[in-house]
């Protein structure tokens, strides 16, 4: 008898693993000196909560995301190519951090890469 293919949700370690994975990135993001000042007078308790959420509902959790549409949640911050490509770099170094395989790292990114035109406006 052979075992389901497990989520994503399931392979990044349900919502612990993503909860932990989200702090990990963050911590990596604001002390990015190309990205901190995207991030300077946000409330970071709440923008993990709420990250979470976000990767939890698209990774095939329980959840559903309710939080703010990407775009309104991004408007106005001036987001460039460059900046989305660099968070993007960060999420990878934290999933290889925390022992996902490229497989599981090429599916979140790939899970993400369409919000860029509603994140990007710069």
């Amino acid at each position: 008898m052979t075992s389901p293919t497990p989520t994503l949700y399931e392979t990044l370690g349900a919502e612990g693993g993503i909860r932990k994975a989200v702090g990990d990135f963050y911590t990596r993001v604001v002390a990015d000196p190309d990205l901190a000042d995207y991030f300077d007078g946000v409330d970071m308790v709440s923008l993990r909560r709420h990250q979470t959420d976000m990767l939890v509902a698209a990774t095939g959790g329980p959840q559903r995301y309710t939080g703010q549409d990407m775009a309104e949640a991004h408007g106005g911050l001036q987001i460039t190519d460059a900046a989305f490509d660099k968070v993007v770099g960060h999420l990878g170094a934290t999933l290889t951090a925390a022992g996902a395989g490229d497989d599981t790292i090429g599916a979140v990114v790939a899970a993400l890469s369409p919000l860029r035109p509603a994140i990007v406006s710069a």
